[in-house]
């Protein structure tokens, strides 16, 4: 797609219908072209599973029906915990016909990470695979949770557990549910930010609709006179994550492509070869993974990519260099977050220029402010990234927290946390982050949830997690260490504290470097001076 970028800009317009919801989107496809393939699953055995539009139209509807029969309405706030599979589409489209709220979880995360959320949002319904029971099993009687629906499960005597498939057997693949449309809302995504914990991110189905209109044709390339049938796109990310909605459900379902499901652990050459024999055309990936492409033989894999995403954080020149050799493709970066649409890219249309994160995307009002004033930054400056807060592209406050919303909602713009530099030809460029937040492979990570769980291991007295450069992964945490009276530094206890953070937090959270110091330093008032060991962290690896 080839688009003059400022009359985009000057002629782009919303129109954004009231009724509309990603369900009925799919409803609307599965009419249409119900036999076209929405889903190739793919499993890491190699075992294929492949649903249509009318598959998933029809499904969602058993689902529905189910939920409502166990008592599941308008409102209620329903949690799943599960990797990719055949029935993801089915079960979140389902809840969301009912006028539930979904609140995606990482299979990542710990039991106390699922206690917490679905205490703090009042959850009474999770969806669960079968292999990630027991998080939710250990976390069951300290939370509002009422049923626990386990999907590639058994039947259980414990009557607060049913099967996925007890509840859509026999439910009719027709659904008459509440009326439903874009001021509805949606759903709770929880992102980490520099203190205390997750915080639950509202959206309303306009945020799907708004990535029907952004990130499909601005970001991916696929614009309304796009040949779909000959198309095969490809989104690595999991369920649990604001880029799942992003991506397979904001662009793959809303605009009716064919997209590949994998189920499996990221291996270079395995995906790769995905790529090849499975014809992918469009591919969305995290920086990582495409450093990790690059050190690989591209040229023996004979792909058909006519485009190449990536999101997360920025993407440092050698690997765009090696792909496009390699494949005549140029990776293109696209910038946003779990509260937005996608604000900034490098889309078709416009020159991808060495370094940037792009223009800001038609409609949002992305720009620059001022670090202390609420006034766009000059060309060259440092400054916020920020948008607008009438803005339909950005999220609407969070899940019953007035005190953030007024913290964050209030002025003229929400504030990103990102910082950025614009050129005189409006690109622009990353500069870090205003705030602590660590950002490693792409997934962001607060400094507070690293050094609440080190610090209750009995060996810590304090702790302090910043961002250390890391040539694959951009970043890695790194914390600074003061030992409890009676401990001494060694490998020994760096390991052992690696492997206790490895089970009380995500696994990505866990400290890849750690330092063992007798203070840390802080300000007047007693906080830590995080940016001080940031710039320590740059000196030695940046």
């Amino acid at each position: 797609m080839g688009v003059s970028y400022d009359t985009t800009v000057e002629t782009f317009e919303w129109d954004i219908p009231e009724s509309y919801t990603v369900a009925s989107a799919v409803e609307s496809h599965a009419e249409a072209f119900g036999d076209r393939v929405a889903v190739h699953f793919l499993d890491e055995n190699g075992n294929r599973t492949e649903r249509t539009y009318a598959d998933i139209r029809d499904d969602k509807n058993r689902f529905a029906n189910g939920l409502e029969e166990l008592g599941v309405g308008k409102g209620d706030r329903v949690m799943h915990l599960f990797p990719r599979h055949p029935e993801a589409f089915a079960i979140q489209l389902g809840a969301l016909s009912t006028g539930a709220l979904l609140v995606p979880c990482s299979s990542m995360l710990r039991a106390s990470d699922i206690e917490f959320r679905a205490t703090d949002c009042s959850a009474t319904t999770a969806v669960v695979h079968e292999s990630l029971t027991e998080m939710v099993e250990s976390a069951l009687e300290e939370t509002p949770l009422e049923r626990v629906i386990v999907l590639d499960g058994d039947e259980r005597e414990d009557d607060r557990f049913r099967t996925y498939e007890s509840v859509v057997d026999g439910q009719p693949t027709e659904y008459d549910g509440p009326d439903l449309g874009v001021e509805d809302p949606m759903s709770i995504n929880y992102t980490s930010g520099t203190t205390g914990k997750p915080k639950p991110v509202l959206h309303k189905h306009r945020w799907q609709y708004c990535f029907n209109r952004i990130n499909a044709p601005f970001w991916w390339g696929i614009d309304a006179d796009a040949d779909l049938e000959e198309e095969l796109l490809w989104a690595t990310t999991g369920t649990g994550w604001a880029k799942w909605f992003w991506s397979p459900v904001g662009v793959g379902l809303t605009t009716g492509a064919t997209q590949l499901i994998y189920d499996g652990e990221f291996e270079p050459e395995t995906f790769l070869e995905i790529l090849e024999s499975e014809g992918v055309t469009r591919l969305c990936a995290v920086p990582t993974q495409y450093r990790m492409f690059a050190s690989a033989d591209l040229e023996d894999y004979d792909v058909d990519l006519t485009d190449a995403l990536s999101a997360g954080e920025p993407l440092n020149q050698e690997p765009i260099e090696r792909i496009e050799d390699a494949w005549g493709v140029t990776p293109r970066d696209g910038y946003g977050q779990t509260e937005t649409v996608a604000l900034v890219t490098n889309y078709p249309g416009i020159d991808v220029k060495s370094g940037s994160m792009g223009k800001p995307t038609p409609g949002v009002g992305a720009t620059i402010v001022d670090l202390d004033e609420d006034e766009e930054a000059k060309p060259g400056e440092i400054g916020e990234i920020a948008v607008p807060v009438d803005s339909p592209a950005i999220f609407d406050g969070y899940y019953e927290k007035p005190e953030l919303d007024e913290k964050k909602l209030s002025g003229d713009y929400y504030r990103t946390g990102d910082l950025a530099t614009r050129d005189e030809d409006g690109y622009f460029f990353f500069e870090g982050r205003a705030d602590d937040v660590i950002i490693s492979a792409g997934y962001r990570i607060g400094p507070f949830e690293v050094e609440d769980a080190l610090v209750s291991h009995e060996a810590v007295a304090e702790a302090a997690a910043v961002d250390s450069p890391h040539e694959e992964r951009g970043s890695v945490v790194k914390t600074y260490v003061i030992l409890a009276d009676g401990y001494e530094g060694s490998e020994e206890l760096q390991d052992e504290l690696q492997k206790y953070m490895k089970a009380e937090t995500a696994p990505y959270k866990y400290p890849r470097r750690i330092e063992f110091v007798d203070e840390l330093p802080k300000t007047s008032s007693g906080k830590i001076r995080r940016v001080e060991l940031r710039q320590q962290e740059q000196e030695k690896h940046g």
